[in-house]
């Protein structure tokens, strides 16, 4: 799918440092292995986050250097390949995702869309589909990162399905 930009700061923490501090110019030695340890860890989290979200990825493989994440395996479907790259990118600390991985099952792809400031799924739905009502498209298709309709945050990105996909 190539990279996809998503905004730093939100999202859910998933690093132990601050990656501000970690990366900043004249870093000693100890900062920058501390940086590669805390970058493994938030590696390994979020594979086992997309392994507890029951998303199918064969060899999942997740790279972080810097703020970027490199994605790799075989995803069953293009939802779960779209859906592995927002739990990735939703993540505090990740500014891009270059998605490296393959899909098992063709399908066509959704559109992403960043939540700002006033936007509910009824809003998002009836910019995309012309139609506030269609929002448990949006809300079925961002399971199970979505747990509550309304609880959506500036800065999240959210995939909007073509209407006719279900998923």
């Amino acid at each position: 799918m190539g990279i996809f930009s998503f905004i730093k700061d939100a999202g859910k923490k998933i690093f132990g440092v601050d990656k501000e501090r970690a990366t900043d110019a004249g870093r000693s030695d100890k900062l920058i292995k501390d940086e590669k340890k805390e970058n493994e860890k938030a590696a390994k989290k979020l594979e086992e986050t997309i392994k507890d979200l029951n998303l199918k990825v064969k060899n999942l493989d997740i790279f972080i250097e810097e703020d970027m994440a490199i994605i790799s395996g075989r995803a069953l479907d293009q939802a779960t390949r779209e859906k592995v790259v927002l739990v990735v990118g939703n993540s505090e600390g990740i500014a891009q995702v270059d998605d490296r991985m393959d899909v098992e099952n063709i399908e066509p792809e959704a559109v992403f869309h960043t939540v700002e400031r006033g936007d509910t799924l009824s809003k998002i739905s009836k910019e995309h589909y012309g139609d506030p009502n269609q929002y448990p498209l949006i809300f079925e298709a961002n399971k199970p990162m979505l747990q509550d309709p309304d609880k959506i945050y500036p800065g999240q990105v959210l995939r909007i399905p073509p209407m006719e996909s279900k998923r």
